[in-house]
Formats: structure tokens, sequence, C-alpha cells
């Protein structure tokens, strides 16, 4: 694999590539992409699934089957009703949640007059267990996906959710909690006119420097240590042309969401998932303080995401420690000793 990468991105490739999402990119896409009407409103959508959640509940190791569901949803006319397809995914979720999170398939016959036409899949990213503190932790990953959008077209596309779950076969409503719809691999691939590899042991040179470089300081701003490019693990790995791009995704093991269930890996010598660890790739030293500038003149709308109407059903408390929490990032960036020590110097795998 090291040599399949090397010798694709040899002689500078990366480089000269801009981020697939700039309107500067140079290569159009190769394949006319149409977004679904899912990922094209930002509002709040309230849906019921109907699913058998006492047979997906059982499905806690191997690889599961797929099974029937039902979402349905107030349309223009009247109830809207979109059979699909369901099954359990995640690991440590599969073990530990009520209810597991689920991978979502449709069909293009019975969802094109739907907001699901254009999806062959989805994620629904739900709570852990039905409680208020586990339903706060999915809004607050949610919104880490707002603010990555921020700061790099390279973000999955993200719908928030009020669902009622019902289990299908015994008609039971199990709860009605806030979830959010997460664009599914090879949707996003498509959508930047490229596509997601499963290529594992990428490093630093493999990768477009600038967008490394952001990605590596994105993942210390919300203190994420649970992720590994080379593994691919809560990393997507964008391939457009000759150039490759470290995607980031998966948050809520983060310091920024700090669920009482994350803790982070012994190895790694920190205590709490709160406390932040340079964790990316390096590039050079150069390219990161375009990226801190870039943070500096996105945190008026980086805040503002936490007091619209869109984050409304995050808890007062919950919004104004995460908003402190960011400070402190701040505090770090424009310290430029801190910055230099704590980032630029602590990245990993020499420079790129």
């Amino acid at each position: 694999m090291r040599v399949l990468l090397c010798s694709v991105l040899a002689a500078g490739a990366l480089a000269a590539q801009d981020p697939p999402g700039d309107s500067t990119a140079r290569t159009p896409k190769t394949k006319k992409f149409t977004e679904a009407p899912l990922f094209a409103d930002s509002k709040p959508i309230e849906l019921t699934l109907s699913a058998p959640f006492g047979r997906l509940r059982k499905e806690r190791g191997g690889t599961p089957p797929y099974h029937w569901a039902t979402f349905t949803y107030a349309g223009d006319s009247g109830q809207v009703r979109v059979p699909l397809r369901v099954r359990t995914r995640g690991i440590w979720r599969r073990r530990n949640c009520d209810i597991p999170p689920l991978r979502l398939n449709f069909n293009k016959d019975s969802s094109k007059k739907t907001i699901f036409r254009h999806l062959d899949g989805a994620r629904l990213v739900m709570h852990c267990r039905n409680t208020d503190d586990y339903e706060q932790y999915v809004l607050q990953e949610f919104n880490l996906y707002r603010v990555q959008r921020l700061l790099t077209p390279l973000s999955f596309d993200v719908r928030l959710a009020r669902v009622t779950y019902v289990d299908a076969e015994k008609k039971d409503t199990l709860a009605r909690r806030w979830a959010f719809l997460l664009e599914d691999e090879n949707t996003f691939g498509e959508r930047f006119g490229g596509k997601v590899v499963n290529i594992k042991g990428a490093s630093a040179r493999d990768l477009d420097p600038r967008e490394n470089a952001l990605f590596g300081v994105w993942q210390y701003f919300v203190a994420n240590t649970d992720f590994s490019v080379a593994a691919l693990h809560n990393v997507a790995l964008l391939q457009k042309d000759t150039a490759y791009y470290p995607v980031a995704y998966d948050y809520d093991w983060t310091g920024a969401v700090n669920a009482r269930y994350s803790t982070p890996a012994p190895q790694l010598r920190i205590r709490r998932t709160t406390d932040r660890l340079m964790r990316g790739y390096c590039s050079d030293s150069e390219l990161y303080d375009p990226v801190f500038a870039k943070f500096r003149e996105k945190k008026d709308s980086i805040y503002a995401l936490y007091r619209d109407e869109v984050a409304a059903p995050m808890k007062r408390g919950v919004v104004e420690s995460t908003l402190k929490y960011f400070d402190e990032f701040y505090e770090i960036i424009n310290d430029p000793r801190l910055a230099k020590k704590l980032i630029v110097d602590a990245c990993l795998g020499g420079v790129a």
C-alpha cells in the first residue's frame, strides 16, 4: 500500500491540487451529482422509524444482516411512507447501546418522490441510551459537523431529525429523541467527483498537505484522539484525481462532547478525553499559520452555531461549557509559543 500511494502521489502531485470543494478547483466533476433533498435543507425534520428493534438489539457481533423498516414523515399532501432496509453498525455501540446505531439502505423506486430520493444509503446517529444526557451527546456531535463545514468543504452532510422509534413487531413506541442523518461514504465521494477509497497505510507524505494541516488542527480543536488515518479509523480517505484527502468524522469520543463513557487510550498518557493532544500528521510548518487564521476568522460564526434555532435543543449549560472549552483552544493558537509547542511541533510522522 505504501508503495502504491507514493507512486501515485509522486513528483509533488498533491501540492498542485486545490481542495476538491474549493471554488477554484481546476478539475471539473466527471459525473453530474444530484443532491438529495434530505441534505439540501437544514431545518430539523420529524420522522417515525418502524423497525424490528428486538432483533436489531440482539445483533451485537459478526456481520449483521439488513432488515426491512419504514420511515414515515409529514409531506405536503399527507403522510409519506418510505420503505427501506436497516442494519446495525459500529463496534463499541453495538455492544453497549440500548438501540445500536443504524446504516440505512434506500430503494430508488420507492424513494424517488420523497425527501430520500437520490440517496442509496445514509447513517442514522442516535442516542445510545434513552436518557437526556445521551440525547445531548447526539446534539453536540451534530453541531460539530456544522462547525466542520464552516472550516472545510470536506465534511459529511448532516440533517437533524426528531425521531420516534416504533418496534415493528410489538407495535410499541420505544422513544422519541433527537438524532441526525449522516451522509454515507459513497455519496460523499460522488459529491466531490471522486471516491472514498479503502486503502490503509497512508502517511503524511501521501496526503494533500494543506488539508492535512487543517485536519490535524481540527482534531486538536475538538480534542479527538480516537482516529487513525493509516488504519482508516473514524477517517475517510477521499481520492480525487491523483490527490488524497483525509476527512474526519465520528465525534462522540471527543473532548468537545465529553461523553461520560469516553476515555483516552492508555498509551496516550492523558488522563481525560478533554485533555487536548495533537495526533495529526505533520505538514510543513508554514501551512499552520493559514489554518490558525481560518479558525480565528470563523470564530464568531462557529460560536453563533451554538446559539441559532437549529442548536436550540441543546441545554444552555452544555452550550456554555462547550464554548468555554473552545475558548481554551483559541488561547493556545493566539499564543505563538504555545501553538508551536502544542500543535506544530507535536504533530506525528515527520514533515510531509
